[in-house]
């Protein structure tokens, strides 16, 4: 028997996060990464400053792949003010772009973080802002303006403040122990949602960034389960005989689609209306139909299914009023669809020599991308943005996760400090 479930709230979690934390290194980067300086925040609190903002934004500007901030030791100059900055000294450097800011105390456990942006070869600002915040929040708040200061340089919104989700597994086979785990886009913050003595798998957030829907094996089977993550609430809604798994919401947030087998054993994927509890149907085929998602606007689901003797990725009407139709045929492999925010690109699991490998698939042009080099990449997941990819992997005997660009340029492995890492599935943007 499985040992009972664990919920665990986040303020009751804070000293037993260390086994939840993730390691990111970078392991190829742009080759014109843009050097840039960010100078140490000013603070004249009273005490040690409660947030140390500018190591926050020079991790989140390195992590990316596509800068490349200096060491503070290489500083000729620390100003904390915009009449302050001589730009003959950053140029001297190679510097690009110098942002530099204070935190400034407004009130007990209130700050705000004034920041400016400037264009060292121009000589001129590209961005000041004033940003409040709460000491609750201040590492947070930290991340959105790193995520300001990223569009600001590249056009691209940031992901800085967004989260991904992913499942922890430690022990030894017989006495595992699996924990659903939710941390920033850094690693930083994690905090376990759920821990088991039973299989936990497949989390998918809801499209406000608010609930978690994920499989768990507690009873002795599968079931989904959705999770409030700010209360630790959560409701079970689908126990059906035989499997129940795979979840993923629509964009609207008031279905999920699901693979079921009921008392057939054969695996289909439905939908499920969760104020109603009304089932549809979408596929009636003697085949393997499963992994879900939806397309952007919600009129389909796409799905993987062995209907054509191997692994492809096949769409239906979300409505069921359709038949299934092909959309992969490049390889006899190509499995766990995943819709870009675009609606350009299906990420899939491809089958590259014998190795599984992700692979983007480019809807409008019909070619596929491979994008990972490793022999056992699985559970892509599409940042908010579109220009990265996380996903599962192997590195000797343990899982961990990893990122890489849409372009294939620019990539992260990421492990935790202890057991194996899977399952990963990165948040919408946080709606402020």
């Amino acid at each position: 028997m499985p040992r009972k479930l664990g919920l665990f709230f986040s303020l009751l979690i804070l000293n037993s996060n260390a086994s939840a934390e993730l390691r990111i290194e970078i392991s190829e980067g742009t080759e014109k990464a843009v050097p840039v300086a960010v100078v140490p925040f000013g603070w004249n609190g009273p005490g040690p400053v409660p947030q140390d903002v500018a190591e926050v934004i020079t991790s989140d500007l390195a992590g990316s792949g596509r800068f490349a901030p200096i060491p503070v030791g290489d500083m000729l100059q620390k100003p904390i003010t915009g009449r302050d900055v001589d730009f003959d000294d950053w140029r001297i450097l190679g510097v690009e772009n110098v942002i530099i800011g204070q935190l400034l105390p407004v009130g007990e456990d209130e700050f705000t973080i004034q920041f400016q942006v400037f264009d060292v070869f121009r000589g001129k600002q590209l961005l000041g802002y004033r940003q409040p915040a709460s000491r609750r929040v201040l590492r947070p708040t930290s991340h959105r303006v790193a995520d300001m200061i990223y569009e600001e340089l590249t056009g691209i919104r940031g992901v800085f403040g967004t989260r991904i989700a992913y499942v922890t597994v430690t022990g030894d086979a017989g006495a595992q122990t699996y924990r659903l785990v939710v941390a920033d886009a850094d690693g930083a913050n994690a905090r376990i949602m759920v821990e088991s003595g039973a299989p936990l798998m497949s989390p998918a957030w809801s499209p406000d960034g608010r609930k978690l829907a994920y499989v768990s094996f507690e009873n002795n089977n599968s079931e989904v389960y959705i999770q409030d993550l700010r209360s630790g609430a959560r409701q079970r809604v689908s126990a059906r005989p035989g499997v129940n798994s795979a979840p993923a919401w629509s964009p609207d947030g008031r279905k999920l689609a699901l693979t079921l087998s009921k008392t057939s054993g054969n695996l289909d994927v439905y939908t499920l209306d969760l104020g109603s509890q009304v089932l549809t149907r979408l596929t009636r085929r003697n085949s393997i139909d499963t992994e879900a998602t939806w397309s952007r606007d919600g009129r389909y689901v796409l799905f993987t299914s062995d209907r054509s003797g191997g692994p492809q990725v096949y769409r239906v009407p979300a409505d069921g009023s359709g038949a299934p139709e092909r959309l992969s045929f490049e390889g006899n492999y190509n499995a766990r669809p995943r819709m870009s925010p675009a609606a350009e690109q299906l990420a899939v699991v491809h089958n590259d020599r014998g190795n599984y490998r992700i692979a983007s698939f480019d809807l409008r042009r019909g070619f596929l991308q491979i994008l990972t080099d490793g022999q056992l990449d699985e559970s892509p997941s599409f940042a908010p943005n579109g220009e990265t990819l996380i996903y599962a992997t192997r590195v000797g005997n343990r899982g961990v996760l990893a990122t890489v660009s849409v372009d294939g340029r620019i990539r992260q492995r990421i492990s935790a400090l202890e057991g194996d890492v899977r399952e990963p599935a990165w948040s919408p943007f946080p709606r402020y």
